[in-house]
């Protein structure tokens, strides 16, 4: 008599049952079954977890995916709309809608599929970090013909858990053996740290995003290959967390050090930040200190129009689903199409940005 178990998400797997294989490597038509037999648990927890129920333990439901992504299973009613090609949904996964540059990125991505007809199913994860990324990304795979994931920020992009012969591509400009399209980060970087440099600045400053963020890494390598190059010092970076609060924090440092007259922040909300703890200071700019943000978002709206480096957030999101679409029409599913799309970043210099002070800044 076999022993009951308390935990009904962990039925041991059909008497008898053994995984179907086909030649080298396992069949092409693989069941839920195949996957409930190789990760010794009941076809019942197989449909919990590719449903994205909560009631499974997180170690069962890894063993779960595992199998699912050793055999090349795909839930048959995600399988059926694939294979038929009638699903217009596209799943898009996201974390940080407040954050500006994001939130334009999934307007480009919507508007360009609503033009192709298709509609935008929308998950959020609780971080950037790949275990939260692969939750949002599951709750979507059933359902969907293709995802695409946006805010990446983490570095461990390679542990995301993308479903197997599901159309996946994802917003981000890193050399990834994944289909991604993002903007190029480091010449960005370099273009802002080269301009100030080029005013007479002997040393720029940098304001930077999180130091776990991909994107604010690349900016920041930008910035001190720049300044490599001209022979000069990197000071340390100051790491804010993208937000006006973080870059007003670390504004009144830079405001209170008198040898600071020239800062590259690395995006406009940080720069609006140290706007204003410049001003409170008693510094004009860019007679005292000049500013460079990044994004381009709120350049020509802030006093003095900042210099920024502009990033095409629409471009951007046509890219997203033209990669996508060149694998939804692709009519193999079998290893993963790969392409990468590194869109220029192009400086708009506006009134934020003057000659270094003669003589250093009045305070």
């Amino acid at each position: 008599m076999d022993t009951p178990r308390t935990d009904p998400s962990e039925d041991s797997r059909p008497a008898g049952r053994a995984p179907r294989r086909g030649g080298i490597g396992w069949s092409s038509r693989a069941t839920g079954q195949d996957v409930a037999a190789l990760a010794g648990v009941s076809p019942q927890t197989v449909s919990r977890v590719a449903n994205g129920a909560t009631n499974v333990r997180p170690e069962t439901r890894e063993r779960v995916l595992a199998a699912m992504e050793k055999v090349g299973y795909a839930p048959n009613a995600a399988a059926r709309n694939l294979r038929a090609g009638r699903s217009d949904l596209i799943g898009l996964v996201v974390h940080h809608l407040t954050r500006t540059g994001e939130a334009h990125v999934v307007e480009g991505v919507t508007a360009t599929a609503h033009a192709r007809g298709y509609s935008v199913s929308l998950a959020l994860a609780a971080s950037g970090a790949a275990a939260d990324l692969n939750e949002a990304i599951a709750r979507l795979q059933q359902v969907v013909a293709g995802i695409i994931v946006v805010g990446i920020d983490a570095t461990d992009v390679d542990d995301l858990r993308l479903p197997p012969r599901l159309p996946t591509v994802l917003a981000d400009s890193r050399p990834l053996a994944i289909p991604a399209a993002g903007h190029d980060q480091f010449s960005g970087g370099l273009a802002a740290t080269e301009h100030l440099l080029s005013l007479g600045h002997e040393v720029v400053h940098h304001i930077g995003g999180p130091a776990d963020s991909s994107s604010a890494q690349l900016r920041a390598s930008g910035w001190r290959a720049a300044l490599d190059r001209a022979g000069r010092p990197a000071p340390e970076i100051l790491h804010g967390d993208w937000s006006p609060e973080s870059g007003y924090r670390l504004g009144q440092q830079l405001a209170a050090d008198p040898g600071v007259t020239a800062v590259f922040a690395a995006n406009d909300e940080m720069a609006a930040g140290l706007y204003r703890a410049l001003f409170e200071a008693g510094l004009r700019v860019p007679d005292d200190v000049s500013v460079v943000g990044f994004d381009d978002l709120l350049g020509r709206f802030l006093w003095p129009s900042l210099t920024s480096v502009q990033q095409d957030f629409s471009h951007l999101g046509e890219s997203l689903i033209e990669l996508l679409m060149e694998q939804i029409a692709s009519p193999r599913r079998g290893p993963r199409l790969t392409g990468q799309r590194v869109l220029p970043s192009t400086l708009m210099v506006r009134a934020s940005t003057g000659p270094a002070p003669v003589g250093g800044r009045r305070g």
